[in-house]
């Protein structure tokens, strides 16, 4: 089964959750945002990236409302999508398998999955509307340098079975 959980998803929701983790700790942001970002090492220290994206106090606090509104609504829907992969779960372990109830409970998973997306996704598309183009293109500039890289795909290794297939299915002359 696919999920939604690709890297590039997990990339853009650990960087919202950052900036409204940053935004929710800073009661009164300091009216230095243009001095440079300090370089935070190989510690694995996360950089500022309310300073590092130059965020008005304004931006902030629509940063802060913005996640006030969604955390009890993200909240109940990861509470929903829990649940409904247990059921899942104990749908296709269970001691006799019934092929409705797996369909009804993937439905289920589908339906919850669906719903955390669609929050994380509004979301972030809100706090976009609030960046400028700068601050955007400062963003994606972060993404970039944050993101994973890219994998390439290995090819699977040959198994004796494989092997056995291919001379079988091979005509010698």
């Amino acid at each position: 089964m696919k999920t939604l959980l690709s890297p590039k998803t997990v990339l853009i929701l650990s960087l919202l959750f950052l900036i409204a983790g940053f935004a929710n700790a800073q009661d009164n942001p300091r009216p230095d945002f243009d001095r440079p970002p300090i370089d935070e090492g190989p510690q694995g220290k996360r950089p500022n990236l309310l300073r590092i994206l130059g965020l008005t106090p304004a931006q902030v606090q629509q940063v802060r409302r913005i996640n006030q509104e969604r955390k009890p609504l993200m909240d109940m829907a990861l509470r929903r999508l829990g649940q409904a992969n247990r059921a899942l779960d104990e749908a296709i372990y269970s001691d006799t398998f019934d092929q409705a109830l797996f369909e009804s409970r993937l439905k289920d998973h589908q339906s919850a999955q669906a719903e955390v997306a669609r929050l994380r996704f509004t979301g972030e598309m809100n706090i976009r509307k609030i960046l400028t183009q700068d601050q955007l293109a400062r963003f994606r500039e972060l993404r970039r340098q944050f993101a994973p890289p890219p994998q390439r795909q290995r090819p699977r290794p040959q198994t004796v079975d494989d092997k056995n297939f291919i001379r079988r299915n091979t005509k010698v002359p």
